[in-house]
């Protein structure tokens, strides 16, 4: 009869609203509806008997719509240059497992950020495509497993990606807390590069006496090496890099020696040794500084290389002082590693390092506190060198922190 058919056509109208609601994949295609649209568009479907049934349902989707999504940096016309950074909708993450989800305040710029948007270096799988290695924030919601945070505690996080974002959900096995005095901006100078400078120096077998070698001393990795080696492990850190101030800051932090990048070095850091040599390297350079690290090598020594600023490739034959001087070459990333690999080195570091900055016997470098939105400007602060420390990129701005 006209009675069912018109019935039928309105459960039919009613299931189609259900489907939004319950797959995200619909849920993200209406987020950018109003509203007014939506219930104007339930509304000329639906005669007056159902239209109060539909104006409820459409409003419950449009909510839902709204908390399943989050604004985060994209890059919707793929790799490219910083101005290739926009803010965008994405579904927001839920946690589940052990996950902790976070509502983020700051996150930190990394070099590894650059390379990803301009395609050359992806995310592990099973990782955020959005850029951003790490983050602080607060906790907002526990997976069903999570046993060591509660919601509403203040953290920091190691991630895979996702940093740039309003909210992450990641692993509690790769969580920390922030440091009691910290507020979010010092703690996004944290976890990213002072675990990787932490990782660098254990594969470098780093013991008390050992004369360590900096580069990028200025970097935030680099501030964060020369603290750990010299406070930690009790070893003479000689600093490169490309400015007078950095190498003033450097020597500041405790190296014992600096110098200028844009002048060979290798006999001055000889000099410095007493002809003794490099016992560690921490190399994020590569090609253009090979000849000259493969110079310095003390016996034995453990040079460790994170990072190709001086591009993959190199003329110089370097085995023969390899060989000679019976040293060994490391190569390693952070980002790829193991889920439980990055637990454990956490662990390590929460143990060992993390009580230094309690006491304020270590410190961060903020070199620049940027919006989230101007994530573009940061990344060419970066890649311009001109940073001396961290760049932190604000999703909350500090007057608005719990």
């Amino acid at each position: 009869t006209h009675t069912q058919t018109h019935t039928l056509q309105h459960m039919q109208t009613l299931h189609q609203t259900a489907i939004v609601l319950s797959d995200p994949a619909a849920i993200c295609c209406c987020r950018d509806l109003t509203l007014h649209s939506v219930l104007r568009l339930c509304m000329s479907r639906a005669s007056a008997t159902f239209a109060r049934t539909l104006t409820l349902v459409a409003f419950c989707c449009h909510v839902v719509a709204m908390a399943a999504t989050m604004t985060a940096i994209t890059q919707p016309g793929g790799p490219g240059g910083p101005e290739s950074l926009v803010l965008g909708t994405v579904p927001k993450p839920v946690a589940t497992g052990d996950e902790v989800l976070i509502k983020i305040h700051t996150t930190g710029i990394n070099r590894a950020d650059t390379l990803q948007r301009k395609g050359a270096y992806p995310p592990p799988p099973g990782a955020s495509t959005i850029l951003g290695l790490e983050c602080t924030g607060v906790i907002e919601a526990l997976g069903p497993d999570a046993k060591r945070f509660s919601v509403g505690e203040r953290v920091m996080a190691l991630l895979g990606g996702g940093g740039y974002a309003e909210y992450i959900n990641v692993s509690e096995a790769h969580v920390m807390h922030i440091p009691k005095d910290y507020t979010f901006v010092q703690a996004a100078a944290i976890t990213e590069t002072w675990i990787t400078a932490f990782q660098l120096l254990q594969l470098g077998q780093t013991e008390a006496g050992n004369h360590v070698l900096v580069h990028a001393a200025g970097s935030s990795v680099g501030v964060a090496a020369i603290q750990l080696a010299t406070k930690l492990y009790g070893a003479k850190v000689i600093a490169t890099a490309g400015t007078q101030e950095k190498l003033d800051s450097a020597q500041k932090l405790g190296a014992i020696a600096g110098f200028n990048r844009k002048e060979p070095w290798a006999g001055k850091v000889l000099e410095a040794t007493e002809g003794k040599g490099i016992d560690v390297v921490l190399d994020c350079v590569g090609g253009s500084y090979v000849a000259q690290n493969s110079q310095v090598l003390a016996m034995e020594a453990r040079w460790v290389l994170y990072g190709l600023m001086g591009g993959p490739k190199t003329d110089e034959l370097i085995l023969r002082n390899v060989l000679k001087k019976r040293a060994s070459l490391i190569g390693t990333t952070l980002r790829t590693r193991s889920h439980a690999y990055k637990a454990n080195l956490i662990t390590e570091f929460e143990k060992q390092a993390l009580p230094h900055f309690d006491s304020g016997e270590f410190s961060v470098l903020i070199s620049n506190v940027l919006p989230l939105t101007k994530a573009g400007e940061a990344h060419a602060i970066m890649e311009s060198n001109a940073n001396l420390g961290k760049i932190v990129l604000e999703a909350i701005p500090a007057k608005d922190e719990l």
